[in-house]
């Protein structure tokens, strides 16, 4: 058995339910292509048989403040309220909570605003 990458699995998800683009990297001309989220897998555990419990952090990035928030907003409203029990080619989701809500984090360029949380979401396999 195979485990899913849920970075892949997310960034199609998300970009499926959300009129924006979705990445693992940040592209090099990032300001041409905002609004954007980024989907990082941070950390996790598993049950060493089927189940992950992977820690996602999930920024949004924007021109404006107001934009990334509401981005990152939409992003969580998603995560929790939709995605549980959602099936994918790959995975099969379970519970999602927020382990750190969305807030500001800083960026080097100030030409964009970027609004970043952490959720912790379950999965397996799909069988």
């Amino acid at each position: 058995m195979a485990w899913p990458d849920v970075e892949v699995e997310l960034i199609a998800w998300l970009g499926d339910q959300l009129d924006t683009r979705f990445a693992a990297e940040l592209p090099a001309n990032l300001l041409d292509v905002l609004p954007l989220g980024q989907v990082q897998r941070v950390g996790g555990s598993d049950d060493s048989f089927r189940l992950d419990r992977a820690l996602v952090d999930l920024d949004a990035y924007a021109t404006t403040r107001a934009d990334a928030s509401l981005l990152a907003r939409e992003i969580r409203d998603a995560l929790v309220a939709r995605l549980p029990g959602t099936r994918t080619t790959a995975a099969v989701f379970g519970r999602v909570s927020t382990v750190s809500a969305p807030s500001w984090r800083p960026y080097e360029n100030t030409g964009l605003r970027r609004c970043g949380a952490t959720y912790e979401i379950f999965f397996h396999p799909v069988s």
